[in-house]
């Protein structure tokens, strides 16, 4: 029993530190990416479409990657989109040297796939798990992502004038040795990590009967409205305070402790789940969103984006955690890979969607767009909760 124990928490720790990896190179893209588009990009409308093709390339990955990982396993899987990942920052250090929007897409289209892979480590924590503990889990390999609020948007900040005459091209050179580190604590992976299943598509239950449940349905709507409104606001602040003439280096400030508020609640998120209940701290999550719109729509000070992204950043969490963990209780263990790779299809779907409309929104309509725009998505993501908690269903543990 004790040996069981170490061996799981040895992996939730290298899966924590590759979650801390992945995102440092996420929050180095969350504060340059949209500034390197509107300067290569010859239609500033398209200045997020970089990003936008990021998580798009998350979204086509997500589903044939969690199904060779339900194939060859876990850390094989991982390996893989860590080799993506160092192409995607070499493609990216190339195309910024050479000035070229379309190379530059390409080398987001590479690390998008890289995150294909990259953002089944919360659910490889959550492999042969008691149910009770699966928040808990999800929740510690999340927090590795405190990591990159320190790391990525100071590394974007210190290298972007590493290569003279091409910005950001410096910080693309260290975000492969970013990513080469992360296929290295990969390989130490246990080779038992996820075991391979067999007959993915056919096993256990059809996947509309997955679908269908209402527990399921509110996983997925909260999960992908949730992610889409944080990245509907964060991929325009960059633009916005460019917009009201801010320093770069506030920019970082600002995307620093965003990306610390997205990570450093799971340190606790999964034992304030097991204390409160999934739903009550998904509906924190949401009032924390709206909270982070109105003060947005406030001011444009540093301090008011400082104070709404963290805000954002924490109801994210709450939302996303809460939305995970509600995932793994609709699924038995052979349908798990099926049911995470529609999941997180889904919900990149939206949040690509939500990326490329950011930029046209703040080029075209402004910062106050941006805001009112999300409101929407909340108000689903509140009634969504609501229903369930009017149906008074308890998510039985597959």
């Amino acid at each position: 029993m004790e040996s069981t124990k170490n061996h799981h928490g040895a992996k939730v720790l290298l899966l924590a530190l590759c979650q801390g990896l992945m995102m440092t190179g996420n929050s180095l893209l969350m504060a340059s990416s949209a500034l390197i588009g509107f300067h290569l990009a010859t239609n500033k409308i398209l200045a997020t479409l970089p990003l936008a093709l990021q998580f798009l390339s998350t979204m086509l990955t997500s589903v044939p990657a969690s199904l060779l990982m339900g194939r060859v396993g876990r850390r094989l899987g991982f390996m893989l989109g860590s080799a993506l990942g160092i192409c995607g920052a070499v493609v990216g250090t190339f195309a910024i040297m050479r000035g070229s929007f379309a190379v530059y897409c390409l080398a987001t289209v590479l690390i998008g796939s890289f995150n294909g892979f990259a953002t089944f480590y919360r659910f490889a924590a959550a492999d042969d798990v008691a149910a009770a503990y699966r928040g808990r889990a999800i929740s510690l390999v999340l927090a590795g992502g405190v990591i990159a609020a320190f790391i990525g948007p100071n590394l974007a900040n210190w290298t972007r004038d590493l290569m003279a005459g091409a910005a950001f091209a410096g910080s693309f050179a260290v975000l492969v040795g970013v990513y080469v580190l992360s296929l290295l604590l990969q390989s130490l992976l246990p080779s038992g990590a996820a075991a391979p299943t067999t007959g993915i598509a056919a096993s256990g239950r059809k996947l509309r009967c997955i679908a269908a449940q209402p527990v399921f349905l509110v996983a997925v709507v909260c999960g992908m409205f949730g992610y889409a409104v944080m990245t509907l606001i964060m991929t325009a602040t960059p633009l916005a305070m460019q917009w009201h003439e801010h320093l770069f280096a506030d920019t970082a400030f600002v995307v620093q402790w965003h990306v610390f508020a997205m990570f450093a609640p799971s340190f606790v998120t999964g034992y304030l789940i097991n204390r409160m209940g999934v739903l009550n701290i998904m509906v924190c999550g949401v009032l924390l969103d709206a909270l982070c719109v109105a003060v947005n729509l406030w001011g444009h000070a540093v301090w008011h984006f400082w104070a709404a992204l963290m805000l954002l950043g924490l109801g994210w969490n709450f939302l996303f955690v809460g939305a995970s963990t509600l995932l793994t209780m609709t699924h038995t263990r052979e349908e798990r890979a099926k049911t995470q790779g529609l999941n997180d299809f889904i919900v990149f779907t939206t949040v690509a969607a939500a990326s490329l409309s950011a930029g046209a929104l703040q080029y075209r309509l402004g910062w106050q767009w941006v805001n009112v725009a999300a409101i929407p998505a909340l108000i689903v993501v509140a009634l969504t909760l609501a229903w369930l908690k009017l149906l008074n269903l308890r998510p039985a543990p597959g």
